[in-house]
C-alpha cells in the first residue's frame, strides 16, 4: 500500500489547536479542556510530560470521550502506542519519537499523523514523503514551554504550503496578539498552551482565537 493510500483522506485542518498543560488532576484537566472546546477549539492534543503511564492512559481515555462529545479531533503527543490503544484520532511526533514511515503504517488510513518540523523545511519535506497529514513549525515567538527553542521565520509557512501542499500548524509562544501574523502568513492551525490554559476564562480566550479564524475565512 502506498503512502498516499495510508494518509488520512483530506483532513479538515483549520482553527485553534488546544494543547493540554501538565496537570495531575484529571477532573481539572477535563474541565479546562471542555472550556477550550466550548470556545471553539476543534483540535485537542494531549501532552503531559509529568504524568505516569497509568495516569496518561486514564487522562487520554477521558479526553477522547470529551472530544467525541464535542465533535473535536483528539491527538496524542509523542506516544503512538497510546494512540492506537485508546483509538485516538492521531499522533503528533517530534524528532526523537520514532520512525515516521512505521508510524504511518501503524496508523493506517483512518488516523492522523502530525510531525514537528521546528525550523527545518527539509524535515517537512521528509515528513510529507513519509505520510504526514500536517506539519508543525515553531517556535515563532518566545515560548514559556520551550524557552530555548530556535525561532522559526514566517517565510517557512508559505514555502511549505507551496512546495508540500500540507496544512501547516504553528506552535510556540502564540498569543492572541501575535496570532494575526501567523494567520496572515497562511497557517492553518495554531497550537496554543499557555495563552489558552493559563487564562482565567479559557472559553472566552478560545472564542477570541476562533473569531480570528472566522474573520480570515470571510475575507
Amino acid at each position: 500500500m502506498s503512502v498516499d493510500q495510508l494518509r488520512h483522506p483530506a483532513p479538515a485542518a483549520f482553527g485553534l489547536y488546544a494543547v493540554t498543560p501538565d496537570l495531575a488532576d484529571t477532573a481539572d484537566l477535563l474541565q479546562r479542556s471542555e472550556q477550550a472546546l466550548l470556545g471553539g477549539a476543534r483540535w485537542l492534543q494531549y501532552r503531559n510530560k509529568a504524568a505516569t503511564a497509568g495516569l496518561q492512559h486514564a487522562q487520554a481515555r477521558a479526553l477522547l470521550e470529551l472530544c467525541r462529545r464535542h465533535g473535536a479531533r483528539f491527538i496524542i503527543n509523542d506516544d503512538l502506542a497510546l494512540t492506537l490503544d485508546i483509538g485516538a484520532d492521531g499522533v503528533h511526533l517530534g524528532r526523537e519519537d520514532g520512525d515516521l514511515a512505521a508510524a504511518r503504517a501503524a496508523l493506517g488510513a483512518g488516523r492522523l499523523l502530525g510531525v514537528s518540523c521546528y525550523t527545518e523545511i527539509e524535515r517537512a519535506r521528509e515528513a510529507a514523503r513519509r505520510g504526514a497529514d500536517y506539519i508543525a513549525f515553531g517556535s515563532f515567538f518566545a515560548s514559556p514551554t520551550k524557552p530555548d527553542a530556535p525561532r522559526a521565520p514566517l517565510s517557512l509557512v508559505a514555502a511549505a504550503k507551496s512546495k508540500l501542499g500540507l496544512p501547516v500548524c504553528a506552535i510556540g509562544g502564540i498569543t492572541l496578539e501575535n496570532a494575526p501574523q501567523l494567520l496572515g502568513a497562511g497557517c492553518d492551525l495554531l497550537a496554543v498552551i499557555s495563552d489558552l490554559f493559563g487564562r482565567e476564562d479559557i472559553r472566552a480566550r478560545a472564542a477570541a482565537y476562533t473569531s480570528l479564524f472566522n474573520q480570515r475565512a470571510r475575507t
